[in-house]
């Protein structure tokens, strides 16, 4: 399964047009090179080549392609799964967040996305007296606002392991430098946890984001338009990206957020419209685990670890009919992403290496699980 929409672009930003997929420099450039084109290229070509090689099969094979993972999962993956199901009723499903890591140019190990976090949309809403601007009040709803957004974006809120994360945390050491290993050790020291989680949120945002429900301020508005810069608003508001761990008891979270925040003009208010279930994690003991195990190993030469995805997809729908979903993905180097070339960067991009490495991980992968033994 792939999806085949995108996040939007800005061209201007783009050093290549973002819809060229322009081949330069051995990377090959474009919106959605990473997410989610990569994945969608190697299934459809895997069937092309089941069928062009008259592969014997024990199983159905099928390919699933949707839009709307990136915006709206209702015309997309909730249709097919509410409206289609007898169509895409399958025992396991490929499709993405995972990946090969490549560090320092050498391919270091896969990860296999086997649970995900779960999306929840918040609100801070600040309040407070409208006024003129020529006279300041320390009961500004913007100033409180901004108070309230950057105590919250500074929090360390709780660090919770789940079974892939311990797993993860305590496998990634043995494929890591000597200084890494002994930095991710450290998250099970209680006496050296709160400063690798604090070297981790400054230099690895992405794995500090798997050790606990994750807040991101990304919007804010309050205030009037231009030219009216002389009203003081009664009312100001920022959206929160919030990203909870599996099995988080939000309503309690929110109650660990309004102590931090401790401001009474402050309301949290949250948004359930685009929250997605969380089911229980896909199994690592399983046949089709070991079968894309196998394919990175042979692909690559590397091992593979099972690993949680910070960011959502449509597996979560998948997982809660009972399939048994694994995120696999490209080979990626571990400096793009910081560097601005990750996904949903202004300048995405994927090694054209990686691209015919994963479409033979694939054929390896999909062959082993359904071929005929």
């Amino acid at each position: 399964m792939g999806h085949s929409d995108t996040v939007r672009v800005d061209a201007a930003k783009w050093t290549y047009p973002p819809f060229s997929a322009l081949r330069q420099g051995g990377y090959v450039w474009g919106r959605g090179t990473l997410d989610d084109k990569t994945d969608l290229m190697a299934a459809m070509m895997t069937m092309l080549l089941l069928k062009r090689s008259n592969v014997p099969l024990d199983r159905d094979v099928i390919f699933v392609t949707e839009a709307g993972e990136e915006a709206s999962t209702g015309p997309g993956i909730q249709y097919l799964v509410n409206e289609r199901w007898a169509d895409i009723d399958a025992e396991v499903c490929m499709a993405e967040s995972g990946g090969v890591r490549r560090i320092g140019g050498q391919p270091r190990f896969a990860v296999v996305q086997t649970t995900e976090k779960q999306p929840r949309g918040v609100k801070l809403v600040s309040t407070g007296p409208a006024g003129h601007g020529s006279r300041p009040l320390r009961t500004n709803a913007l100033v409180h606002l901004a108070a309230a957004v950057e105590k919250i974006a500074m929090w360390d809120p709780p660090m919770k392991f789940n079974d892939t994360t311990r797993y993860y945390f305590e496998k990634l050491g043995s494929v890591s430098s000597p200084e890494e290993a002994a930095r991710y050790k450290g998250l099970f020291d209680s006496q050296k946890s709160a400063a690798v989680r604090e070297y981790l949120a400054e230099n690895e945002p992405a794995t500090y984001s798997m050790l606990h429900t994750s807040i991101s301020p990304n919007m804010i508005s309050g205030g009037y338009q231009r030219k009216r810069q002389k009203k003081i608003p009664s009312e100001a508001e920022a959206t929160l990206d919030v990203r909870a761990l599996p099995g988080e008891d939000i309503n309690a979270f929110y109650e660990l957020m309004r102590k931090v925040i401790n401001d009474p003009a402050i309301k949290i208010v949250a948004d359930t419209a685009n929250a997605r279930p969380g089911p229980a994690p896909s199994r690592i003991d399983s046949d089709a685990f070991k079968a894309i195990e196998g394919a990175y190993q042979k692909t690559y030469g590397v091992p593979t670890l099972p690993y949680m995805s910070t960011g959502a997809t449509d597996m979560s729908y998948l997982r809660t009919k009972g399939v048994q979903c694994y995120g696999v993905g490209p080979m990626v180097d571990q400096e793009d992403a910081p560097k601005g070339f990750g996904a949903h960067s202004d300048q995405e991009r994927i090694l054209e290496d990686a691209v015919y490495k994963h479409l033979q991980f694939f054929w390896e992968a999909v062959k082993t699980i359904a071929g005929t033994k």
